[in-house]
């Protein structure tokens, strides 16, 4: 996969994709993913990217221009998939959303700043998008640096243990099991003994119940919504 990444302000994405699982992918070329600076499509004498809004009203908006430019120049070196934008007037991203977008070849994400980005771009350019939660950041670095996270760490061959993001919470619906490590008895805290009885049918059949649980105490919107579509 090839990620395409659209900013502003470059430098808040280049040191945090450098490590941890997405960092690893990106060394063993499991994902390939490129940082633009959108000031170097710019065509104003001081690589400006934003402009006053129309009608008045605080704040800057992102022009149009380098946008296009920027955009416009990728889609003739390759065939995108997916032009994306994270915004938080957007639906908000769910597990079944990255396990779609994990599948796509190329990629395209665009991270807005200052009050937001000419409509015409959204209009014009923008295939899907995202928001990952209902809250207001000061740019899309962040939203577009969790989209990749989650998206990367699906990729064949990133996670060693392909079972271990089948397990996740979400990619069934429910949150995920409570889980435990060594040692045993830590400090008088003893794990759940049906994890030491060494029967798996058993083992399974406990987190699928405690997944059920733990769901409908800690998100009951999301519970309400699976109970009624089983029945």
């Amino acid at each position: 996969m090839r990620i395409d990444l659209i900013s502003a302000v470059p430098e808040l994405l280049s040191g945090p994709l450098d490590y941890s699982i997405v960092g690893r992918a990106r060394k063993a070329d499991k994902v390939d993913i490129v940082i633009h600076d959108l000031r170097e499509h710019s065509d104003h004498k001081h690589r400006k990217v934003d402009d006053y809004p129309f009608g008045g009203g605080a704040g800057l908006v992102m022009s149009p221009q380098p946008i296009f430019d920027c955009i416009k120049g990728l889609k003739k070196q390759r065939r995108y998939d997916l032009v994306l934008f994270p915004t938080p007037d957007a639906p908000v991203l769910d597990q079944k959303t990255v396990n779609n977008i994990s599948l796509y070849e190329n990629i395209i994400i665009l991270c807005g700043h200052y009050k937001g980005v000419d409509q015409r771009v959204r209009d014009e350019l923008i295939d899907m998008e995202i928001s990952i939660g209902d809250y207001v950041l000061s740019g899309g670095e962040l939203p577009a640096m969790v989209i990749v996270d989650s998206i990367v760490r699906l990729l064949p061959g990133v996670i060693g243990d392909a079972e271990s993001a089948l397990d996740d919470s979400f990619q069934d619906g429910f949150l995920s099991a409570p889980v435990y490590t060594r040692p045993a008895n830590f400090r008088g805290l003893e794990i759940p003994g049906i994890l030491k009885s060494g029967n798996h049918s058993a083992i399974k059949k406990w987190r699928e119940q405690q997944a059920v649980a733990i769901t409908g105490t800690k998100r009951p919107d999301i519970f309400k919504k699976l109970i009624s579509k089983s029945n």
